[in-house]
């Protein structure tokens, strides 16, 4: 009886502290040598462990097929909810999945991991993507009959959508029911959409629907959706891409409007903060100053102070210091023994400048056909900055006096890395060339990507 209890014992020791493994496949294998494994809680991911990819190759159909394989072992205490497995720094280079005290194996394309990963061990993955292809293959069906009735209403197409409807609950139900006490439950139910009980008659009044119906089914307030990366990929799509006009000025109120819908939503608490500096950041990725001092303003500074970090606030502020709505930062340069000012320049009713290098191959090849086009356009004063290279003067010099005649030439450079140069810090430049469209008062009002781009703001303005 004894040796029984203990054998039992044991037994159960060795279950409470199993550990389970996260095995991946990679086909074709990425050029990477590392996956790094982390738990999503918020916007900040918990680091897990890290481990090498090892390369070998199969035959399949006769032919070597290559393969990059990865494992690994999860601490025995890891919690349940949603990891990430990274394979690239940068891009799409990762694959979501929930572990809920299971092994779990994939195999996916690393270049297109969301759309080509299977799970092969897994009942909570296996069964939610199972969900995801099946709701979306009726859903799609569903979106069709109803564009296809704005289009050219019908009874036909009335009765088919009923039935497709009718379909796409009865899935959601099979779904839930399977998925009833386990982790992939959460997320089931709120991947669902809300679809009208009957057809529109105009895209406006469909998309108004969709717009205010997108949250129904989101739980702002469930710990198993904030610990992924489902909350803040509703929020991203619902503000970047659902709500979206091509009047920029118009763009500007619709963000504002969709992203106080969205706050409402979150009283207060982490997902506040995080939902908040989420979309901080966005918009200082996009270079939108205005957003951003609007975001602070409006609900970064409302927030409580222990959740405030002045030191995300200067430094998404600097990053901004150059951008649309900001006056462009100061700085002056010599011509011949005269010093001119970029705050102080009075010979243009708009000013173009233009970042480049010598050293840069698209710069030297659109700079001058930019110098063509602004021919035609003598009430904008161009103000050229060249990043050189100590050794680069001479080549500077030469370009300029050759192929940039009548415009102000400014040279920035310094002793160790020409990037590292004071005004080309404070313009928070990514490379090279780079355009800031100014007004009169030296207010930044554009800043066009490429040189097509300036071709157009200025055609247009």
């Amino acid at each position: 009886m004894m040796r029984k209890l203990l054998a039992l014992l044991i037994f159960a020791t060795s279950v409470a502290n199993a550990q389970y493994t996260i095995k991946g496949t990679m086909t074709p294998p990425e050029k990477s040598d590392f996956v790094m494994l982390h738990k999503l809680e918020g916007v900040k991911p918990k680091f897990i462990g890290h481990t090498t990819i090892k390369y070998d190759t199969v035959k399949v159909g006769g032919e070597q097929q290559a393969l990059g394989r990865f494992t690994i072992q999860l601490p025995a205490n890891a919690k349940p909810g949603a990891y990430r497995a990274t394979y690239r720094n940068q891009g799409s280079g990762f694959i979501d999945f929930l572990y809920n005290k299971e092994n779990i194996e994939f195999i996916f394309n690393p270049k297109f991991p969301d759309q080509s990963v299977v799970f092969t061990s897994s009942r909570e993955n296996k069964l939610y993507n199972d969900y995801l292809q099946a709701y979306a293959k009726t859903q799609n069906k569903l979106d069709s009959y109803l564009l296809n009735y704005i289009k050219t209403p019908s009874k036909e197409i009335k009765k088919s959508y009923k039935k497709t409807l009718k379909e796409l609950k009865e899935l959601q139900e099979i779904y839930e029911t399977k998925s009833e006490g386990m982790l992939t439950h959460h997320f089931i139910k709120a991947s669902q959409r809300y679809n009208p009980s009957s057809l529109f008659e105009s895209v406006d009044e469909f998309s108004n629907f969709t717009i205010e119906n997108f949250f129904k089914y989101v739980d702002f307030s469930s710990p198993q959706l904030y610990n992924s990366s489902f909350i803040i990929d509703k929020v991203n799509d619902y503000i970047f891409y659902l709500n979206t006009s091509e009047d920029p000025e118009a763009q500007k109120d619709i963000y504002k409007e969709s992203i106080n819908t969205v706050l409402s939503k979150v009283s207060k608490g982490k997902l506040r903060k995080d939902l908040v500096q989420f979309l901080i950041t966005s918009f200082t990725d996009k270079r939108d100053g205005e957003m951003v001092d609007w975001l602070f303003a409006e609900h970064y500074n409302d927030l409580p102070s222990e959740d405030q970090d002045e030191e995300f606030k200067s430094e998404k502020l600097q990053i901004l210091n150059a951008t649309v709505g900001r006056t462009a930062p100061d700085f002056s340069w010599k011509k011949g023994e005269t010093e001119h000012k970029l705050s102080s320049l009075n010979d243009g009713d708009k000013y173009l400048l233009v970042f480049w290098s010598t050293s840069c191959p698209h710069c030297v090849k659109d700079v001058p056909e930019l110098h063509n086009f602004m021919q035609s356009h003598k009430n904008v004063s161009v103000i050229s900055f060249g990043i050189e290279n100590e050794s680069d003067k001479d080549a500077w010099v030469s370009f300029t006096t050759n192929k940039l005649p009548n415009w102000h030439n400014a040279i920035g450079t310094h002793p160790e890395h020409k990037w590292s140069n004071e005004t080309v810090q404070k313009y928070n430049l990514l490379g090279t060339p780079s355009y800031f469209v100014l007004d009169q008062n030296k207010k930044i009002i554009a800043m066009p990507d490429q040189f097509e781009d300036v071709k157009k703001y200025f055609e247009s303005h």
